[in-house]
């Protein structure tokens, strides 16, 4: 019983112990509170452990030292609003009918020399969102715009498309265009994926097999589906070769995916990234940037450690 108290009185003077900073050989220090100091070393309890330093190593002993103020740590971005949209209160859901009449201008069919997929705009300065596999490897990229006027559809197409972010792993990637006689956009509302329940409404709007402005409705059939450690959205809502890179909304106009592949021997099993994976690519969008000078583009290689560079001398 007398050897717990004691411990214990230890540990109690030892917390209220003064703090100080062990200056060592090489420019190193250490702040802590000293624990003990003999002739050949000094214990410091530096919170997480308690070390043993040999006096051989210390040059000079500040007692009653304040540590400085630890460095802030830098905030995660605050998502840019002004570069795409969110609700800010939950919108009244509508009709199909009445959500495309008022968004399906926003969304485009992308074309490349290998083929064609949807996309559709974020903002109305011509940024855009599609898939990274409908821009793979290609560089001469068009989009395809619907406007409605007096009633009517008119079509144009951009041919100045700048890739400004990619994202292979996500599937996704940041279009802009740069044509310069391009209008203000129609552009989407981003919604929230997370507060999306099983059995929602849905549909897409896209370009399958090329059949441009196809609407196709469904349900969210499971928010967690899993391929290769990624979860996705699964729904009844048609997806097809040419719908990839196209938004999926829910019945209030906002969009909840992007439609990126099926299964090709089933029906009504169509999937989707999550709109949370979109957000994050946008706000980091800088860290996926586009480089032509770069060709191993979105990749960035590393030096192998150098046990790896002896094994393969040897």
């Amino acid at each position: 019983m007398l050897r717990k108290h004691l411990c214990l009185a230890f540990l109690l003077c030892a917390a209220a112990a003064p703090a100080a900073t062990v200056e060592l050989k090489g420019k190193a220090s250490v702040t802590g509170q000293i624990l003990a100091e003999k002739e050949d070393q000094i214990i410091v309890d530096i919170g997480y452990t308690v070390l043993v330093i040999p006096r051989s190593q210390v040059v000079k002993l500040l007692e009653d030292h304040q540590p400085a103020a630890a460095s802030p740590v830098a905030p995660d971005p605050v998502p840019d609003q002004s570069f795409y949209r969110t609700s800010a209160v939950a919108q009244r859901e509508r009709t199909v009918r009445e959500l495309v009449n008022e968004i399906g201008e926003a969304v485009v069919q992308v074309r490349t020399p290998a083929g064609l997929g949807s996309g559709f705009f974020i903002n109305a300065d011509g940024y855009l969102i599609t898939n990274f596999h409908v821009t793979e490897g290609e560089t001469q990229i068009s989009v395809e715009v619907y406007h409605r006027k007096g009633g009517e559809l008119e079509r144009s197409l951009f041919k100045q498309i700048k890739i400004v972010a990619l994202n292979k792993f996500a599937d996704l990637a940041l279009l802009r265009v740069m044509d310069k006689d391009a209008p203000r956009f129609v552009c989407v509302t981003l919604g929230d994926s997370e507060t999306a329940a099983v059995g929602d409404n849905l549909f897409a709007i896209g370009s399958p097999m090329g059949l441009e402005r196809t609407v196709t409705e469904g349900i969210l059939s499971t928010k967690t589906r899993e391929f290769e450690g990624v979860l996705y959205l699964q729904t009844t809502a048609q997806i097809n070769p040419g719908n990839s890179g196209g938004p999926l909304f829910n019945l209030r106009g906002e969009v909840v995916g992007v439609t990126n592949m099926k299964i090709s021997f089933g029906e009504g099993l169509g999937f989707a990234i999550p709109v949370q994976a979109v957000k994050y690519f946008l706000n980091h969008r800088d860290a996926f940037a586009y480089d032509n000078d770069n060709p191993s583009n979105p990749y960035r290689y590393l030096e192998p450690p150098s046990r790896t560079n002896k094994a393969a001398a040897e």
